[in-house]
């Protein structure tokens, strides 16, 4: 099957492209390598350097004709979005609208998209289930479930088959210190460099930590599904900041922590309920959070 990966290069697509490619699709790349690397990209696969919202992006679609886009193009950083709205809607929102509309036009059997658990903001349940009424607290969260709609719209006006996955926070090995659910980034990096591990506020905010590999089953899981709908990326279970610091503590007792204070937009606890997935992807995550640390401690 040919694919087109938008944002391939960067962290989790290039992880997406990797395992594509050995399953036997053809794999083709749309990133402009603002945050994404080329030396990523297994050898042979075709990368298109276009901006997502361009209308080179939108021709290379039109020509390539993929049967399925997985979009996970996007600007994916949460204090970022509250700097720069507009930058963050251009990409989030218009970026997601071009690849709509190339996809209506080519012909496209399925557009998978990367949304986030942030759409649902600081929704006070222990658990979350995607008929939740989400209510954005960053404008990174608005445009992503902005984008949404439009996707669904899309489906409403023009039967374009979706999948939407509303990601945990996602880490793994090549993960940059920066961007959504980069934390576990964050805190490698500064123990690399013998430097003290920063948290924001007191440490007891929870987030559904989900291995890359587990995100990239998913997204592969749901090039199958006949029906479109919205699901959760997510292992189910939620552990804090200070859950995460132990982690590390397990591979390096050295580790010293301190805290500072906490970000404006940052949510304080998010756990998504993955059952739907399950249930109607045929998929469940794997590997848990002591497990996920310690592969991405030594394969970094």
């Amino acid at each position: 099957m040919k694919v087109m990966v938008t944002g391939g290069a960067g962290f989790i697509g290039s992880h997406l492209v990797k395992k594509l490619v050995q399953e036997g699709h053809e794999a083709v790349v749309l990133d402009d390598l603002s945050a994404g690397d080329e030396l990523d990209l297994p050898q042979g696969v075709k990368l298109y350097q276009f901006d997502v919202k361009s209308a080179d992006a939108y021709r290379v679609v039109i020509e390539e004709m993929p049967d399925v886009i997985f979009h996970l193009a996007a600007q994916a950083d949460v204090t970022k979005s509250i700097l720069a709205p507009v930058q963050d809607a251009d990409v989030n929102i218009g970026g997601t609208i071009n690849m709509l509309e190339a996809s209506r036009t080519s012909g496209v059997k399925r557009f998978i998209f990367a949304s986030t658990s942030a759409v649902y903001g600081d929704i006070q349940k222990y658990i979350v289930k995607e008929e939740d009424v989400p209510a954005p607290i960053s404008y990174y969260g608005l445009s992503k479930f902005s984008a949404e709609k439009y996707i669904q719209l899309f489906h409403q006006f023009y039967k374009l088959p979706y999948t939407i996955l509303r990601y945990g926070n996602v880490y793994g090995p090549g993960q940059k210190p920066k961007g959504e659910g980069g934390v576990v980034a964050v805190f490698l990096e500064k123990l690399m460099r013998k430097e003290p591990i920063m948290i924001h506020g007191d440490g007891t905010q929870s987030r559904d930590f989900i291995f890359v590999e587990d995100i990239v089953s998913v997204n592969i899981a749901a090039m199958n599904q006949k029906e479109s709908g919205i699901y959760h990326a997510s292992t189910g279970t939620s552990n804090s900041i200070l859950d995460l610091v132990e982690c590390f503590r397990q591979l390096e007792p050295s580790l010293v922590h301190q805290f500072t204070t906490s970000r404006s937009g940052d949510i304080t606890h998010s756990c998504l309920c993955n059952e739907k997935a399950i249930n109607h992807l045929n998929w469940k995550p794997f590997i848990n959070l002591s497990d996920g640390i310690r592969k991405t401690w030594y394969r970094s």
